[in-house]
């Protein structure tokens, strides 16, 4: 397939995914999985864990950063702005209309029975991708062990970085020496993360002041939509430009948008100047992704020929896995809790691993569902 066939493949997976990605990081990078490797196989599975394991440890969204990684693989640098940039865009145009149906009117539209039905949806295809994956990152009892530590750790509130980066060290270090490589380990030292210097002066509020700010929460952020509300609030919130319940109305729709939650930025960037604001917003919270996974992506095969870093790769491999496992069962805790959540997980979970339905298709039939039986 030449280049150009390459990058319209590219452009057309990722741009669905785009419009159908709900559920979050977990979410995303299991469809991702589907479309990728088991439907076109751009790659290993084992490469895949790798990505997923590298991509966890910087800042930035980690499945917006997974497209990239896939649309290199299939079409090199292009891919990856192409594949970052179509993931991205029907977020930013769907945040965007809310955000301008939000200045006008003061409220945002009805979709709580829709996010009802793809909560459960989300459910089987994410367990459909830890085992999957699962499968190829348990290589031994030894991470097996690592694995639930991780998964215990984060279920008690560990923030997953450190449970990510404690893991990959530890591994590195039990398996270096079991190797009986060397007697002699050197210190490790870890991953010390830099906040940049995140700061609340206050400023009038620019398009440029926009665009600077959300340049440094991209540059800077790890963890979920609760660790953004953070970063956003002492950003806009102390400084006047935001009050905190229009922040979380930001942050809300977010959540129920498809895509990568960032997608918020657009959102705030629009009530903030317009949609000038929305547009600086947007392409200085992602800018940082696009550079940091640029750098990473040529070296994550290179750590592989390490012997003590290829131990550190698959401890977090492992580590990230157990990650997505804690994320399924604190989901499941939160969404099981009647009897209609439960008949759409049943519904959802037959057509992931008892058809070949596309997990889209799933998504699609789980907000039908949803919408159907919120009514009952």
């Amino acid at each position: 397939m030449n280049s150009k066939n390459s990058l319209r493949e590219v452009a057309l997976v990722f741009f669905k995914l785009g419009c159908f990605a709900f559920g979050g990081p977990a979410a995303h990078i299991a469809m991702m999985e589907v479309e990728v490797v088991s439907k076109r196989q751009w790659m290993t599975r084992d490469y895949y864990l790798d990505l997923i394991g590298a991509t966890n440890l910087i800042p930035g969204p980690n499945s917006t950063e997974m497209t990239m990684h896939c649309g290199h693989e299939r079409a090199g640098k292009a891919g990856l702005f192409v594949a970052g940039i179509c993931f991205i865009f029907p977020a930013i145009v769907v945040t965007a209309i809310l955000a301008y149906l939000y200045v006008e009117y003061g409220n945002l539209p009805e979709v709580e029975p829709f996010v009802f039905g793809i909560k459960p949806a989300v459910l089987a295809i994410i367990a459909s991708a830890i085992l999957k994956l699962g499968k190829k990152a348990l290589k031994g009892w030894g991470l097996g062990v690592l694995g639930a530590l991780v998964f215990l750790a984060s279920i008690l509130g560990v923030n997953e970085i450190l449970a990510l980066l404690g893991a990959g060290i530890l591994g590195m270090g039990y398996f270096y020496l079991k190797s009986q490589l060397s007697t002699d380990i050197k210190s490790i030292s870890p991953l010390f993360l830099f906040s940049g210097g995140l700061f609340s002066t206050v400023l009038k509020v620019s398009t440029a002041n926009v665009f600077w700010t959300f340049l440094k929460v991209g540059s800077v952020l790890y963890g979920s939509g609760y660790v953004l509300f953070a970063y956003l609030d002492t950003e806009l919130v102390s400084r006047g430009w935001l009050t905190r319940p229009e922040l979380i109305d930001a942050i809300a729709v977010g959540q129920f948008t498809p895509g990568p939650v960032l997608s918020t930025a657009t959102f705030i960037g629009y009530q903030l100047t317009g949609i000038w604001g929305a547009l600086a917003a947007s392409a200085g919270v992602f800018l940082p992704s696009f550079l940091f996974v640029l750098i990473l992506n040529p070296i994550i095969p290179k750590m592989r020929k390490s012997t003590i870093l290829r131990y550190f790769l698959d401890s977090v491999n492992v580590a990230a896995v157990a990650v997505m496992l804690a994320v399924l069962y604190l989901m499941a805790k939160d969404t099981l809790i009647d009897w209609r959540a439960i008949v759409i997980t049943i519904v959802c979970t037959y057509l992931t691993f008892g058809t070949k339905i596309s997990v889209i298709w799933t998504v699609i039939i789980g907000a039908v569902l949803g919408f159907l039986l919120f009514l009952v």
